[in-house]
C-alpha cells in the first residue's frame, strides 16, 4: 500500500501556516502517522495521528480539532449559547461536521431535536472514522443530519430554532459570508422569539479588527450581542472567541440561566462550568476598550 503524504507535513512535522489569518507565525505538531488524505468537492481534508495531541483533523491546512484539546472549544461554543436560552427545545448546528458540537448539545435533556447542516459529507465521514470521540454526537437519536449549504438551508426556515450554533472555519473563501450581516439576518429569521446564536468569533490577539466588524454586523440584527472566549492550545495564539447574540433585548448571556450540579458538571464536561461561563465574558482591558467603541 502506498504511503500517504501531504504538502503540510515535512520531516515528520505538520506545519500550519496562514499569511492572512495569522501572519508571521505557525503552529507545528509532530506527526506519528498520516491516517487520511482527501480532496473533497469543497476542501482539502487531512487527518494524522500526532505524537502528543492524538488524532488531528485539518481542513485546507488549518487545524480544526485534536483529540487532546477539542473539548475546550466544543463545550464552550455549545453551552454558552444553550444555557443563555430560557428553554431550548430545537437546536440547529451549521457546520460542525466533526460531530463535537452535537455531542455537547445532546447533553441537555430539555433539547428535543438537533439538526446539523454541513456542506461537506467528506468531513463527516472522516470524523466518524478517525475522530470517534467527537463523532459520537451523530449516534444520538435526537440528531438529524442535512448535507447542504447553510445559507440555502436557513432560507427555508422561519421562527423554527431556539438556538443556532455556527461552527465555521475562518472568514476566508466560502466561510467569509458566515461572518457578515446577511447571514446574521438569516439566523435571526430562523430563530424563535427569544432565540440565541453562538458563532465562531476569532482570536482577540490576532483578529480584533475582524471581531469589531462582526460585532457591528451582529448589532445591526440582534439587540443583545456579547463576545466570550476560551483557551485552546492548538488554535492560533491559544485562544478563540464566540459571538453570543439573543433576539431578547433583556437577555444577559453573561449569566447562565441553568446550570448542572457540581457532580453533573464533573461527569458531563471537562472545561465548561457555570463559573467559567461567567468568566468567559470578562475581557482584558484593551479588548474591552476596543469592543466598546
Amino acid at each position: 500500500m502506498q504511503e500517504l503524504t501531504h504538502k503540510t507535513i515535512k520531516d515528520g512535522w505538520f506545519r500550519e501556516v496562514s499569511d492572512t489569518m495569522w501572519p508571521g507565525q505557525a503552529m507545528s505538531l509532530r506527526v506519528k502517522q498520516i491516517l487520511h488524505v482527501e480532496q473533497s468537492k469543497y476542501q482539502d481534508i487531512l487527518v494524522f495521528e500526532s505524537t502528543d495531541y492524538g488524532n488531528v483533523l485539518v481542513l485546507d491546512g488549518a487545524i480544526q480539532a485534536t483529540e487532546r484539546d477539542e473539548f475546550a472549544y466544543q463545550e464552550m461554543i455549545a453551552h454558552l449559547a444553550i444555557n443563555s436560552h430560557p428553554d431550548p427545545k430545537k437546536v440547529l448546528v451549521i457546520g460542525g461536521g466533526d460531530g463535537g458540537v452535537l455531542r455537547e448539545v445532546v447533553k441537555h435533556q430539555g433539547v428535543e431535536e438537533v439538526v446539523l447542516c454541513d456542506i461537506d459529507e467528506g468531513v463527516i465521514n472522516a470524523s466518524k472514522k478517525f475522530m470517534p470521540s467527537m463523532a459520537v454526537g451523530f449516534q444520538h437519536p435526537k440528531v438529524k443530519v442535512h448535507i447542504g449549504d447553510g445559507f440555502e438551508f436557513l432560507k427555508k426556515y422561519k421562527n423554527s430554532f431556539d438556538v443556532i450554533i455556527t461552527d465555521s472555519s475562518d472568514p476566508e473563501g466560502p466561510a467569509k459570508s458566515l461572518f457578515e450581516e446577511p447571514y446574521f439576518a438569516l439566523l435571526s429569521g430562523a430563530l424563535t422569539e427569544k432565540g440565541v446564536i453562538s458563532t465562531q468569533g476569532e482570536c482577540m490577539w490576532l483578529h480584533l479588527p475582524i471581531i469589531k466588524e462582526v460585532m457591528a454586523a451582529c448589532r445591526k440584527v440582534f439587540p443583545t450581542v456579547e463576545y466570550a472566549y476560551t483557551t485552546i492550545p492548538t488554535y492560533p495564539s491559544g485562544q478563540i472567541g464566540f459571538m453570543i447574540c439573543s433576539k431578547d433585548p433583556n437577555a444577559n448571556p453573561r449569566v447562565p440561566l441553568r446550570k448542572w450540579s457540581p457532580e453533573e458538571e464533573a461527569q458531563l464536561t471537562k472545561y465548561y462550568n457555570s463559573e467559567i461561563h461567567k468568566a468567559a465574558f470578562v475581557l482584558p482591558t484593551w479588548v474591552a476598550k476596543e469592543l466598546s467603541t
